[in-house]
């Protein structure tokens, strides 16, 4: 049997799911379904294959290797694997720039 892996989501990528979706329903409750639906299935599939994501881009660039994603559309479920254990950290939107994104949630968790 195949192994498999626990996906949990942090309190942050809860928000990030949030927010997309709320906005996205202003406009298309169906489209906000759908989007939460897709978002939802592709990050069930870290149970079996945690690391078939990439490993994102820019921080491979900075010698960082411990965070991957899978791509949603324009949307970016950043995440780790620990032992069994996959935890979606962020889902970011892939339009934006990484480092202005890091940048700006350092400065609110302040």
């Amino acid at each position: 049997m195949a192994e498999r892996f626990s996906v949990g989501w942090a309190e942050a990528a809860v928000s990030d799911l949030e927010a997309v979706v709320e906005h996205l329903a202003a406009e298309d409750l169906v489209a906000a379904g759908r989007l939460l639906d897709g978002l939802e299935r592709r990050a069930r599939t870290l149970e079996s294959l945690p690391r078939r994501g990439r490993v994102v881009p820019e921080l491979a660039a900075l010698h960082v290797r411990g965070y991957r994603e899978l791509l949603h559309g324009p949307y970016r479920l950043m995440y780790s694997v620990e032992g069994r254990r996959v935890d979606v950290l962020a889902l970011l939107d892939g339009r934006r720039d990484l480092q202005s994104v890091i940048v700006e949630r350092l400065l609110r968790g302040r």
